[in-house]
């Protein structure tokens, strides 16, 4: 019974996190987002295995912590190659990752 009433938890999580799919992709933030999925995983898988409240509890913060980390990694990658085009007095100007602005063709910052 307990593993049946914790699968229902998992379930009705999972279904509250379907509310937050409404969000543009580039707002979203893939740490918290990496936490959330991997401590619902988590908590189902440690839930369904030891058929007990603490297994879903240590699974979830297991899960928890471990999609934090992934989603981390995805910020620092996807942050690191952005780069910026902009007009300035008629001509067209990159502002590297590193920082550095060089002038560029015009037809990048149509």
């Amino acid at each position: 019974m307990r593993l049946r009433s914790s699968l229902a938890l998992a379930w009705l999580a999972m279904a509250g996190l379907a509310g937050f799919s409404h969000v543009p992709a580039q707002a979203q933030n893939s740490t918290a987002t990496g936490a959330i999925i991997g401590g619902v995983t988590g908590a189902v898988i440690g839930g369904a295995v030891t058929g007990r409240g603490t297994g879903a509890l240590v699974g979830g913060a297991i899960g928890a912590g471990t999609g934090a980390v992934i989603g981390s990694q995805a910020d620092r990658n996807r942050n690191r190659y952005r780069e910026f085009y902009f007009w300035r007095g008629g001509n067209c100007y990159l502002q590297q990752s590193n920082g550095r602005v060089v002038r560029v063709h015009r037809h990048n910052c149509r």
